[in-house]
């Protein structure tokens, strides 16, 4: 699985790129199928909070993607994979039943 990391207007410190690899390398164990993550990082107003944009997607023949805007670039990634994790339960669930 590839995982690519996008900073938007904002250079990530080695701390905050390790979580994310840690974070979304888990995503190997709800499907096998999981090809490619795209992981983009960006500061919406950076004068205020709620200022931490993270969108996931993810390539496994279809695409899945989630967005969310925390306080924190985890709180947002934490969120976007708890989304993720719901859409590939479902994405399970539609091609276990063909």
């Amino acid at each position: 699985m590839e995982i690519k990391l996008q900073a938007i207007r904002f250079e990530p410190t080695e701390k905050l790129q390790d979580f994310v690899q840690k974070k979304v390398g888990k995503l190997e164990k709800f499907s096998d199928e999981i090809r490619k993550v795209e992981v983009s990082l960006k500061v919406v107003k950076p004068e205020t909070a709620m200022n931490k944009e993270a969108s996931i997607r993810i390539n496994l023949g279809t695409e899945l993607y989630a967005e969310k805007v925390c306080d924190t670039f985890e709180e947002a990634i934490d969120n976007c994979l708890d989304a993720l994790l719901k859409q590939l339960q479902k994405n399970k669930e539609k091609h276990q039943n063909r």
